[in-house]
């Protein structure tokens, strides 16, 4: 991990930069996955679960049989933790509903807006070297508060055909059964277009390997709603001399063990906390069976010391973190000087593991700098709205005016004469 100090403001943006792992010729290998399943559908997906996983599947959708199967499967302990997490999920969302307020913007115009459900969503869940059952938590919930009246996954398999069982476990225990063995890019393109078996959905969800995000990015060119830019998963830790050193090791390499191409940073107005933290991560690294993968991505991670906590809060903003953790004093006083982040943990106790999992909060977040103009995920994510307005006989003689002016002033005269039109039936039948 990279020690900086007081970099100057001029190379504070270089800094900010995501590290990218080399794979040529990524989009047109998307492009080429994206077209063979819009032309072949099933056999398409079929195939490339042969030639990507090396399993031959027979049916795509997964039997209640095998969703039974992995029930039985679960510990009790994880199936209390899942049902934990989910009520807390579930309190956090609700609280996100909103009472829609009908507006008289002049008298006899009235104007009001109404939330509806998205009617179809796909839910990507990955299942490679880590089996997110978690996400679907995050994604299942608030599109069921919402009202979505379909919400279809798709999973990739391991070598055997089978998905592990804590995703299956934790869908059904939701109620969904619309569960698809399918991975990758491919899942993408079959959510997106729909094949034989998958029907399309109305807008893709969830975060996955750089095929998955890419194949998001390009089905949003063609029309199909995503839920925001996803790469791999960062965390940026501020801390102060009351921080604790072991408590910020541990959070930087929850991150770290995601993938070789996740990033995380330590910023501190503590010079002496960086030697601190260092001897942590080398002792925390070798009790955690990622380590391989954690110490790939700290090679692409650094730490800066600043002068101050104000010039930490600054890259901070300008780095605009999937997650911030506030390992500082009093943290709370320093809310409003957050501009850009997904999520914000404050205080020396609120690990980002919480969020990942059981606080409440949504752990689909967006990464890559992102956060500077895209929220997480959220109710209204899975919702659209439709504005109404009812414009009474009155409310047509105040406001007739002032649209006739506007109109001709842009030379509509067809949107004047709607309003003149209507006008002088009002002025011929007084």
């Amino acid at each position: 991990m990279k020690h900086i100090i007081n970099p100057p403001i001029s190379e504070w943006a270089s800094l900010c930069k995501r590290p990218i792992l080399p794979n040529e010729y990524l989009e047109e290998k998307v492009i080429n996955i994206i077209n063979k399943v819009q032309m072949d559908g099933d056999k398409a997906l079929k195939e490339f679960a042969l030639a990507f996983d090396k399993v031959s599947l027979i049916d795509l959708q997964v039997s209640a049989v095998e969703i039974d199967i992995a029930t039985n499967e679960v510990t009790a302990e994880l199936k209390e933790a899942i049902s934990i997490a989910a009520h807390n999920i579930r309190t956090f969302h609700l609280g996100q509903k909103e009472n829609e307020l009908i507006v008289e913007t002049i008298p006899g115009v009235t104007c009001w807006r109404k939330s509806v459900a998205i009617a179809n969503v796909g839910l990507y869940i990955p299942g490679g070297s880590a089996p997110l059952f978690s996400t679907i938590l995050m994604l299942a919930i608030p599109a069921q508060i919402a009202g979505c009246k379909r919400i279809s996954l798709c999973t990739p398999t391991d070598k055997n055909g089978n998905i592990h069982a804590s995703i299956l476990y934790t869908a059904s225990f939701l109620g969904i059964t619309e569960i698809y063995k399918v991975g990758g890019a491919q899942a993408i393109a079959a959510l997106a277009y729909g094949t034989q078996s998958i029907a399309k959905v109305d807008k893709i969800f969830g975060p996955g390997n750089q095929y998955v995000t890419k194949s998001k990015e390009l089905v949003q060119k063609n029309g199909i709603a995503i839920d925001l830019p996803a790469g791999p998963s960062e965390v940026l830790v501020i801390a102060d001399k009351n921080a604790d050193a072991s408590f910020i090791a541990s959070d930087l390499l929850s991150q770290a063990e995601h993938g070789a191409d996740s990033q995380v940073v330590f910023l501190t107005d503590d010079q002496t906390l960086v030697e601190k933290v260092k001897l942590n991560l080398l002792k925390q690294l070798k009790k955690i069976p990622r380590a391989d993968i954690a110490e790939k991505a700290l090679a692409n991670s650094f730490s800066i010391a600043f002068n101050s906590l104000q010039e930490c809060l600054d890259f901070s903003n300008l780095y605009a973190p999937e997650h911030l953790i506030l390992a500082i004093k009093e943290s709370e006083k320093y809310v409003d000087k957050i501009e850009n982040a997904g999520s914000v943990f404050l205080g020396n106790y609120s690990c980002e593991s919480a969020g990942d999992y059981a606080s409440g909060t949504n752990h689909t977040l967006p990464t890559n700098g992102y956060a500077r103009s895209y929220s997480g995920v959220s109710l209204d994510s899975f919702i659209k709205k439709i504005t109404f307005q009812k414009i009474t006989e009155d409310g047509l003689k105040n406001i007739g005016k002032t649209i006739e002016v506007m109109a001709e002033a842009e030379q509509l005269m067809a949107h004047k004469n709607a309003v003149t039109i209507r006008l002088k039936k009002l002025s011929d039948e007084q």
